[in-house]
Formats: structure tokens, sequence, C-alpha cells
């Protein structure tokens, strides 16, 4: 027969419910730590490629810098200042050159009551639009407000504005009423 005997004066304790825990948080803190770390590494790569394509913007933006500087410094030499500025004079010419004066008087005629006729015309270019100013004259203040109403509800005319109005003496022509006005012309 076989008795078992304990000799000691303290009873045995099962530590296995320790050992369980400290296992299971074992595990997690291995799982944790390996997550993080994978993380961390991830980070640390794109952190990397950005450096690295931030650099490689920067050495394209210095690159770009200096050419442009390179092309300013070129087209700032006086010889091309020059062209430059004569490449705008004729540009400016042409432009005035291609100004539609037949449409322009088609376009007045259609306006012009009976009683007043255009005196002068003086078409500025003020960007891609056409400041006209005008001198006409009236027989009549009764013509004179025909023509201004035709020039407002005009389609091709617009933001009128009357300078001036002078009434000559009868030595000077047989026109009553002379005005003077800039209207913006649109040919569209």
């Amino acid at each position: 027969m076989k008795a078992r005997l304990n000799l000691s004066t303290v009873p045995l304790v099962s530590h296995r419910r320790f050992s369980v825990g400290s296992a299971v948080i074992g595990i997690l803190a291995l799982s944790a730590m390996l997550w993080l770390s994978t993380h961390a590494y991830e980070v640390w790569r794109s952190d990397r490629e950005f450096r690295s394509k931030q650099r490689q913007l920067t050495s394209d933006i210095a690159r770009l810098q200096a050419h442009r500087d390179e092309l300013d410094a070129y087209f700032n030499r006086p010889e091309n200042v020059k062209r430059r500025e004569l490449a705008g004079y004729l540009n400016g010419l042409i432009k005035q050159r291609s100004f539609p004066w037949t449409k322009v008087f088609m376009d007045l005629e259609q306006s012009l009551p009976a009683g007043v006729h255009v005196v002068s015309i003086e078409p500025t270019l003020v960007g891609d639009e056409v400041q006209l100013k005008l001198i006409v004259a009236a027989s009549s203040d009764d013509a004179k407000l025909k023509f201004l109403q035709a020039i407002e509800s005009s389609p091709v005319f617009s933001r009128l504005e009357v300078q001036s109005e002078s009434r000559p003496t009868r030595a000077e022509g047989s026109d009553e009423v002379r005005v003077e006005l800039t209207t913006w012309y649109s040919t569209i």
C-alpha cells in the first residue's frame, strides 16, 4: 500500500491560475508589440518615401527656378526688350487697323434719327473692348433725345455717358445742339 505523506508544514498551493494569466498577458503583450513594431516600420517607410519625394520636388523647383531666372535674364536684355516693345506696338497697330469701321457706321446709321449727324468718332481700345468718343450734332433737342434713346436701347452700344453739351452760335453752323459722349461698342 502506498501512502501519500506530506511532510511539509504548508499545504501545496497551485499556481496554475497565475501561470495561465501570465501566459495570456504575455501573448497579448507580444501581439501588441508586434503590431506596434509593424506600424512603426510602415510609418518610417512612408516617411522615408515622403522625404525622398520632397527632396526630388525641392530639386525640381530649384532647377525650374534657375531656368526661369535664365529666361528672365534673356528676355530682359536690351535688344529683346526693344523687340518686345516693337512687337507690342505693331500688335496695337494691327488691332487698330482691324477696327470694324463699316460695322460701326452701319450700327450708327440704324440709331441716327432725322436731324442728327456724327461730327467725329474716336475709338479707343481698352483691353478687348472698344470705347467710342462721339461728337454728334442735332438740329433740335427732340432729335438729340431720340438719338440718345436709340443709343441706349441699341444692343451694340452700352454704358452711355454724356460728357458735354453745347449750343453753337448760328455763325458756326445750322446745328442747334452739339453733344460729346462716350459709349462702349460691342461687335458681338
